[in-house]
């Protein structure tokens, strides 16, 4: 029941291929995905926001994904903004980058750059940081009024200081990138103007792979506070430590944590992240106010499933063929552009640093049109997880199938879930399993009713 799985996965890898379109495009269209925001405490929701008492909808039996008539109107008129938000943010982006384009801004910076030094790496961390500063200031609105949306419906209680806080502190990360990938892309364009787009394919990927690993050490404590779940909640990580000896894994105590997510925002979360040595389990603080142990354990045995299906490397494994397919493309499409429309941007060439607008409208072109498939590949997985989750919570929880179903309905209460989200809104931008999906697969799937086992826990 992690936010963004896939993205969690991808975000090093996209953030490297797609050279930190992350701060802009991505991260503008993405986080208006608005179903999918971290937690908050009640005492703390702005009004409007809503509150269902833990142990009444923690507790009661399930049957279906239902919503009271408020509820619904309220939850499937935010889905409707989330979906138009989403779609209206990446086609911005695209316009955004066109506008730099058209006044020639990453020409202008160009020269400032190379003015000031000679050398590459010098001009890299002039040129890098000052682009993708005015293509995100530029993309800000989206931010902003993703952020107004969350706080009307009362997802989030994030003041606006907070909030610009955080923005500027993923600025600073995406410069520290930018000019690092930038100088990579330039250099071997430079230095094989008919391979550049497989030598910096076969750097950015190792480089994606290393943000992720980093990301729970590094990134993560920046934005929210982290702190032993032993200490928290001895009981709860008893039980995520037998059902990850039932999984096989191994996450320690010492690797479980509790996030303070509730100073900014009020929906549901848990997750396992990082790779090797940085790998862990973070549960939300809300999530243990608003859950049962018994519900939180069925999630993070969702959560589970990724590692022990391998997820993570098979996310990986397809997120690197698209970009190959995806650089090779942009490889024959900018030669093109460039030809019909360089002069008027004030490009020389590819090599140009100036080019990097087009390079950037290509691949948010090529993602946007691709996400149908990542989004299926995506729901997929996350499919399997759920599965996984019911088997190995099968025996450790009585009724787990009944269990998964009041999480999901729980987080769908809190999290204000779609009950009804449109087909090109699931073709689009729903990496999950739709809420109504994942209750009705929880409640009915039993292959030890009749003698049988499961298929990923026997």
């Amino acid at each position: 029941m992690e936010s963004k799985f896939l993205r969690g996965i991808a975000i090093g890898i996209v953030l490297a291929i797609a050279l930190s379109l992350t701060s802009g495009a991505t991260h503008a269209a993405h986080h208006l995905d608005l179903m999918q925001q971290p937690p908050t405490s009640p005492a703390q929701a702005a009004p409007g926001a809503a509150e269902p008492s833990a142990p009444e909808t923690a507790q009661k039996k399930i049957t279906a994904y239902t919503l009271p008539p408020d509820l619904y109107r309220k939850a499937h008129n935010l889905g409707t903004i989330a979906f138009w938000g989403q779609l209206v943010a990446a086609f911005y982006a695209m316009f955004a980058l066109w506008l730099l384009l058209r006044w020639k801004t990453a020409a202008k910076i160009r020269g400032w750059a190379e003015k000031a030094s000679s050398k590459r790496f010098v001009q890299a961390l002039i040129f890098a940081p000052l682009f993708f500063l005015a293509f995100d200031v530029l993309c800000m609105p989206t931010g902003i009024f993703q952020q107004w949306v969350l706080r009307k419906f009362g997802l989030s209680i994030q003041g606006w200081g907070s909030w610009l806080w955080d923005w500027t502190k993923g600025e600073i990360i995406i410069y520290i990138c930018a000019v690092i990938l930038v100088w990579v892309l330039y250099a071997v364009i430079r230095k094989s103007p008919r391979r550049w787009w497989f030598y910096f394919w076969a750097v950015a990927v190792p480089l994606g792979i290393f943000y992720f690993f980093l990301t729970p050490w590094l990134i993560n404590p920046l934005f929210f506070k982290f702190e032993p779940l032993a200490q928290k909640d001895p009981p709860l990580t008893a039980s995520l430590e037998r059902m990850v000896q039932r999984a096989g894994e191994d996450i320690p105590p010492e690797r479980m944590f509790w996030m303070g997510a509730s100073e900014k925002y009020t929906a549901l979360n848990a997750y396992v992240t990082g790779i090797g040595a940085s790998k862990r389990m973070v549960v939300w603080d809300t999530t243990i106010r608003k859950m049962t142990t018994p519900q939180i354990v069925s999630v993070a045995g969702h959560e589970m499933g990724h590692y022990v299906l391998n997820h993570i490397w098979k996310g990986i494994a397809f997120f690197s063929a698209l970009a190959f397919i995806f650089f090779y493309l942009v490889f024959r499409s900018i030669g093109w552009v460039l030809e019909r429309k360089g002069a008027g941007w004030g490009i020389r060439g590819v090599d140009d640093w100036a080019s990097l607008p087009a390079l950037l409208l290509l691949l948010l072109i090529l993602f946007f049109v691709a996400s149908p498939i990542a989004n299926a590949f995506s729901r997929y997985i996350e499919r399997q997880a759920d599965q996984y989750g019911l088997e190995v919570t099968h025996g450790l929880t009585p009724d787990s199938g009944q269990v998964a179903a009041q999480a999901f309905q729980v987080l769908g209460e809190v999290d204000l879930a779609d009950p009804d989200p449109s087909f090109a809104d699931i073709l689009l931008f729903e990496d999950h399993p739709v809420i109504p999906d994942r209750v009705r697969f929880a409640l009915t799937y039993d292959p030890w009713a009749h003698g049988g086992q499961g298929e990923f826990v026997k």
